[in-house]
């Protein structure tokens, strides 16, 4: 199925990935959204559940190894192209993670990894889907016991 004019919406994941009072961001090398920032991710594949998805695209981005995949929250993106047809539209299902090992280093998708300190995030150039999870859940993130 194509990402750019989809017949129906695409399943991604994001994850959510802290150290004290950082998250991990991450510059996007390719559309939608190149150039911005959010947090690491990508398509569910086919026969593969959300959480494995989530495991999947943190070690083929960033190299580090996670588990324990906790479900945050999930964001509709919708972006509109010519004649108001749907250009992109996703359906991003965020999980916080917890690192078993590795240290980060940008691959694959990734254009670069920063970890951001939370009173920061919004200062960068962040993907409008990224911005309003941030936003929504940045208190929850602030408290990561609220997930145990």
């Amino acid at each position: 199925m194509s990402r750019q004019y989809p017949k129906k919406p695409i399943v991604g994941v994001g994850a959510v990935i802290l150290d004290g009072d950082k998250i991990l961001l991450e510059k996007r090398k390719n559309s939608p959204g190149k150039g911005k920032w959010a947090v690491p991710g990508g398509l569910v594949e086919l026969g593969e559940n959300v959480e494995e998805a989530v495991v999947r695209e943190v070690k083929e981005e960033t190299g580090l190894e996670v588990y324990e995949p906790r479900l945050v929250d999930v964001v509709t993106s919708v972006s509109w192209g010519e004649k108001g047809a749907v250009m992109y539209h996703y359906v991003i299902i965020d999980y916080l993670v917890t690192v078993r090992r590795g240290n980060p280093k940008a691959a694959s998708d990734a254009e670069d990894l920063k970890w951001v300190p939370f009173n920061e995030v919004e200062e960068y150039n962040l993907t409008e889907s990224f911005r309003r999870f941030f936003l929504r859940n940045r208190q929850k993130l602030e408290n990561p016991s609220f997930y145990l």
